[in-house]
């Protein structure tokens, strides 16, 4: 296959699609997630914005150093302090990227800016120049090009590829055009711009209208070689191109899209959407192509019929080219050790990604309570094991609750607090806010709940209940997850784990405020 046929995939879930976000992923998290889409071989993966935060550098850098493969990439403003912060994080990456941008269309010019397209062309190549210092793969993205003038996109654009900028990015940023449309400004730029040869043509589609793929897939038509995508299509708004639908279009309409490819090793596609929707706490709606619950099912009996006969009659992918296992192993509390390690191998899990002894003990507790353990709930309990820290400050030692017809609920908890056992009891309208009430009691910290999510696990009555919470302490935000066959004790498990996120923050500001009088005491010191 020629690589001028290629399409380059460049993900953006960590960058683009984290700000969807109700809560900010941990690094943790962020690994997790960069491990698994390498794991689908993207080209590109946008991993971050590292001047934001000293966080989202942190997380940008590991993932540079760790995640082998695809060409790492960090997002900057066509800033000095935004590109040094980039180069600085990418620095120990085998392949990496920097990614800078710049607004073109006359609204971002005049209200956002508020400078001329020369003065915001000319800050495009400073930015271009100085990211030439830190690597020799630049990305250049003009903001809001969906509404940019033609002739001034493609004057911009020109000035770009003679700074030093190796892939053009055309975003259509809020979602506006529609695919002939875009189409035709991917032509304008290949036959108006004389040095476009020297760069890939690159498109980032935003969903507002619900047109992303099918722009996407206008774009390399007329000639774009990168798409810039997210797994299960998240991001800002109405979110971004989905990985796995443009993905899947190019590898089933062979007949209309052929030379062109990609490299996307679509077996990993329905695990990865599956983690992205579990870490994110996005669920997938199940009429979601290509990856929803839905997506393989017929309830028609004449669709039931077809597909008994010959599986092409309706459907035009197989469920296995995405991932889908048909036959899984029966996973109950006989299973031993090494059928679960083998289990969570095929499910593209690596030793290093869990603690088999803890998974295992999980697994046997769960698989007596259920009879039957299937890989969602299996990938659910390491998820949570890798969630869980060691050295926790709180553990949930007991729960016990009760709702009485016509009265109040009541619960008693049993709380560990740094080796040392409390135990409340308190009432409430129900048993998740009695517990709630008897947890509050024994941390004593003031917090207040702004969200409460529940999602289900599976499906049937015993279900793996999934809570995510956001609460409020002291001006800021902590999220927490649990998970449990019981919604109280899920619900428990999610407050335990926001009142560590809330004792390792205290312990990193107490450790901050001695440095900063430490070094104060020093400088007093050098003054007498």
């Amino acid at each position: 296959m020629s690589a001028d046929n290629k399409i380059w995939i460049f993900d953006t879930t960590l960058r683009d699609g984290e700000q969807a976000l109700r809560a900010s992923l941990s690094q943790k998290q962020k690994i997790q997630l960069a491990h698994a889409i390498a794991r689908l071989n993207v080209d590109v993966m946008e991993v971050g914005f590292p001047v934001s935060s000293p966080g989202d550098f942190d997380s940008v850098q590991r993932i540079a150093r760790e995640v082998k493969g695809p060409i790492i990439c960090g997002l900057a403003r066509a800033v000095a302090a935004d590109i040094e912060a980039c180069g600085a994080a990418l620095k120990d990456a085998e392949r990496r990227r920097i990614h800078t941008f710049i607004a073109t269309s006359p609204l971002h010019l005049q209200y956002k800016l508020r400078k001329t397209l020369a003065e915001a062309s000319d800050q495009a190549v400073a930015a271009i120049k100085l990211a030439s210092r830190y690597t020799d793969d630049i990305e250049f993205s003009c903001e809001d090009a969906g509404r940019t003038p033609i002739d001034d996109l493609c004057w911009i654009v020109e000035r770009a590829i003679a700074a030093g900028a190796t892939t053009i990015n055309i975003p259509d940023t809020v979602g506006y055009t529609i695919p002939n449309e875009f189409a035709a400004i991917i032509h304008a730029l290949r036959s108006k711009v004389p040095n476009i040869d020297k760069a890939r043509l690159s498109v980032h589609c935003h969903n507002d209208l619900g047109l992303a793929v099918a722009n996407s897939i206008s774009a390399i038509q007329a000639g774009a070689r990168q798409i810039e995508c997210t797994v299960n299509g998240i991001g800002e708004r109405a979110g971004n191109c989905s990985l796995e639908e443009v993905a899947m279009i190019i590898n089933t309409r062979k007949d209309i899209l052929a030379p062109l490819y990609t490299d996307i090793k679509t077996t990993e596609i329905y695990r990865s959407s599956h983690l992205v929707s579990q870490i994110c706490n996005m669920p997938i709606q199940p009429n979601k192509a290509i990856v929803g619950e839905n997506a393989f099912a017929h309830s028609s009996g004449i669709h039931q019929d077809g597909v008994l006969k010959a599986q092409s009659t309706y459907e035009i992918i197989s469920p296995e080219q995405v991932g889908i296992r048909q036959n899984e192993l029966n996973l109950t509390s006989r299973s031993g050790r090494h059928v679960i390690q083998h289990r969570l191998a095929e499910l593209g899990y690596t030793k290093d990604d869990y603690d088999l002894e803890a998974v295992y003990s999980s697994f046997v507790a769960l698989a007596d309570q259920k009879g039957r353990v299937f890989d969602y709930d299996l990938e659910a309990l390491v998820f949570f094991q890798n969630l869980q820290e060691q050295d926790e400050f709180y553990k949930l030692e007991f729960l016990s609750s009760s709702t009485h017809t016509g009265h109040v609920a009541s619960a008693t908890v049993g709380l560990s607090c740094g080796g040392k056992i409390f135990i409340e009891a308190a009432t409430g309208n129900g048993p998740v806010e009695a517990a709630f009430q008897a947890v509050q009691r024994i941390s004593k910290l003031q917090i207040r709940m702004v969200d409460f999510n529940l999602s289900a696990k599976g499906s049937g009555e015993d279900a793996l209940g999934q809570v995510d919470i956001i609460a409020e302490h002291e001006g800021r935000r902590f999220h927490g997850a649990g998970l449990a066959t019981d919604i109280v004790r899920a619900s428990v498990l999610a407050y335990v784990h926001v009142l560590n996120m809330i004792q390792r923050a205290q312990t990193i500001d107490a450790h901050k405020q001695a440095k900063a009088n430490e070094s104060q005491i020093k400088q007093a010191a050098g003054e007498i």
